[in-house]
């Protein structure tokens, strides 16, 4: 592994400690496009309470000089304003108020596997560490990872295909990312769902949304992200642990509410005989090497192919309901029902932000994998002869 990213931090304690390591010098870093993620996530229809409170902003804390990288790992801190809230609960030191004990586990939570694991007598340390207020960190990281790409060449982009069982697939107004990426992306970052749909579809999602949430209920979704400008190459068909599809896969896995992910039409190709679901290899007029089609999802073997990386994960709904599902409070055995702590109807539009950060992780872990992880000149250098090398094969 090329670049690694811890985070530290709960929900609602002082704030979210994010380290990076290594990193390469010389990488322009803003804290405003960081910033601009960081409100990203924090909008889509469907959000709760805690989104009006938190501001959130990174506060750039060691590596970063100038506006630049300088090869040290880098350190991010994301205040949590809710923090002041919370004094005689999320206190550091101190004796706990065991009246204030949270007991009741929420399905679907980790409170009770963890409460099994760890031995809590209080759920609230696994639920504040659990919580989603997480991705927060994530998308920080990954603001740092977005910056290597775009000086590479790479973009990425995520938007939402579905949301509530509902389709919000891309229309002609918004046309295609691989057509058309700039008037793409302005079009699902228009609106409140982070989608490439017609308005009526819009307004159909939000209707059930607001249904939901009168049912005291959840959704989930779907959400597709893209990347492009990749090289191929990137990965290795050598090692389970170097696959980059493996790679991607656990690492958009780990995001919280994540249930499944599929690679370009792998979830379709199960349905599907192989004359159907693989990409033909053909060659254009001037020699050029492409594929007509892109159910891969720009993988082949564990390998970038050239092809735009296309990438499907799908959210179950939020498991913490208003109308709470029954449970046991571990502190009496008795059946109850589970705790409710503030939430969401829905956070795919969210998910989609938070998505695009570990898809940039992992992508700039390979990019610093093959051509080098100590000074972007050098990385740069390195991608502009590798690339220079991919020649069509010669021509009859």
């Amino acid at each position: 592994m090329a670049l690694r990213f811890l985070t530290a931090g709960e929900s609602h304690g002082p704030g979210l400690t994010i380290m990076v390591d290594p990193f390469p010098a010389g990488v322009p870093l803003s804290s405003d496009a960081i910033n601009k993620d960081l409100y990203r996530r924090q909008q889509g229809y469907g959000r709760g309470g805690r989104q009006l409170l938190e501001k959130d902003k990174v506060q750039f804390k060691a590596g970063v000089r100038f506006g630049h990288s300088t090869g040290a790992p880098i350190a991010l801190f994301v205040e949590n304003r809710d923090f002041a809230n919370w004094q005689g609960i999320m206190d550091a030191e101190g004796e706990a108020n065991t009246a204030k004990a949270f007991t009741l586990p929420r399905p679907g939570h980790a409170d009770l596997a963890a409460y099994y694991k760890y031995g809590y007598t209080d759920l609230r340390d696994a639920l504040e560490r659990a919580s989603a207020r997480e991705t927060a960190a994530r998308v920080a990281a990954g603001g740092l990872a977005k910056a290597l790409l775009n000086a590479c060449g790479i973009e990425v982009m995520a938007f939402v295909s579905k949301l509530g069982g509902l389709p919000l697939a891309p229309c002609p107004q918004a046309g295609s990312p691989d057509s058309d990426w700039e008037a793409f992306g302005a079009y699902a970052e228009g609106n409140d769902l982070r989608c490439a749909a017609t308005p009526e579809a819009q307004q159909a999602v939000r209707t059930h949304i607001d249904a939901t949430r009168k049912a005291g209920s959840t959704l989930g979704g779907e959400v597709v992200c893209w990347v492009q400008g990749l090289p191929p190459g990137l990965g290795s068909h050598a090692q389970w642990d170097r696959k980059l599809d493996g790679r991607l896969a656990q690492a958009v896995m780990s995001i919280q509410a994540v249930k499944a992910v599929a690679l370009g039409a792998g979830d379709e190709g199960a349905e599907l005989d192989g004359s159907l679901f693989h990409d033909p290899i053909a060659v254009s007029e001037v020699g050029e090497v492409f594929r007509p089609q892109n159910k891969a999802g720009g993988l082949e073997g564990g390998i970038t192919n050239g092809a735009p990386l296309v990438l499907k994960a799908q959210m179950k709904p939020i498991a913490t309901l208003l109308k709470a599902l029954p449970s046991v409070d571990l502190a009496t055995g008795q059946a109850a029902d589970a705790h409710f702590e503030r939430s969401d109807v829905t956070a795919v539009p969210a998910c989609a932000v938070v998505v695009e950060a570990m898809v940039a992780l992992v992508l700039a872990d390979a990019l610093m994998e093959k051509f080098g992880q100590d000074c972007l000149v050098d990385i740069a250098a390195n991608l502009a002869t590798y690339r220079a090398r991919l020649k069509p094969p010669p021509q009859a």
